[in-house]
């Protein structure tokens, strides 16, 4: 497992009710959270995480996969959809995510 960056702290201020939002599954939350996962590793492998609408795209490499922000299925808690739709990317791409309070972590 290698660290790819540090968990964005700042990023649960953007969670209701403290910031307002109108999508349900707090996308400035995800948006905020999955910024600081698109990098370069040390042996240029590029790591790219974007959301597009509900789905969450997570690429390392030519591994590629996609989880969906699903608020039927997990609650109303972004900070779970989200971990949830990360695994569920990271598991089509053929990959291992670890998130840990010091950093996000990505292996094969």
């Amino acid at each position: 497992m290698q660290k790819i960056c540090d968990v964005n702290k700042d990023a649960v201020g953007k969670l209701p009710p403290t910031f307002k939002e109108k999508s349900g599954v707090g996308t400035h939350y995800v948006d905020a959270y999955v910024k600081p996962m698109n990098v370069t590793l040390e042996d240029g492998t590029k790591v790219a995480c974007k959301r597009r609408g509900l789905q969450v795209n997570l690429s390392c490499g030519d591994k590629k996969g996609g989880g969906l922000l699903r608020r039927l299925d997990k609650g109303p808690d972004p900070i779970v959809m989200l971990d949830a739709a990360l695994q569920d990317a990271a598991k089509e791409a053929g990959l291992q995510l670890e998130i840990k309070d010091d950093g996000i972590y990505i292996g094969e």
